[in-house]
């Protein structure tokens, strides 16, 4: 028996036959899952805590980033929404800022705004075609929701 509880995440494997939609977010999900496993039960200052310097890698400077990764992606590009020049953890002046800013950073409102980005995408892409075209403003490129859920799988994978 161990002294650890059971984690309160979850990480379901993705079908090994779907369409492809449910292929794509399920693999999505399934990264989502391991970042939330890999700070499931641990302290704002293990969060907090880098991962080798020189690197500023944190798993909370993770969870900022791709809260702001989940953020652009789905609200700004795929829906359109103007959310203004700001980013939650960044600015010119701190342009990683979601990764170097961390000393100070509230666990609780960084982690719960991960979640509900998280919770606005997924509703976001239900029931979407995957030929759904999304603009990039400030380049003017078109990329598909195909595009951005693969690119969304890399994002989390990577890091």
């Amino acid at each position: 028996m161990t002294d650890n509880p059971a984690p309160a995440v979850t990480r379901t494997n993705p079908p090994f036959a779907s369409d492809e939609a449910t292929m794509l977010t399920s693999w999505l999900d399934f990264h989502r899952a391991t970042l939330a496993l890999k700070c499931d039960g641990l302290t704002p200052d293990q969060l907090r805590e880098r991962s080798c310097p020189p690197s500023p890698m944190s798993l909370l400077g993770l969870v900022r980033h791709m809260a702001e990764v989940e953020r652009h992606w789905f609200r700004r590009y795929l829906n359109g929404e103007d959310l203004g020049p700001t980013s939650r953890y960044w600015s010119e002046a701190y342009p990683d800022g979601d990764f170097d800013l961390v000393e100070d950073a509230d666990v609780v409102a960084d982690t719960a705004a991960w979640q509900e980005d998280v919770a606005y995408a997924r509703a976001a892409v239900k029931d979407v075609p995957l030929d759904t075209v999304a603009k990039l403003p400030r380049r003017g490129d078109e990329v598909t929701l195909r595009w951005i859920l693969v690119h969304m799988i890399e994002e989390y994978a990577r890091h």
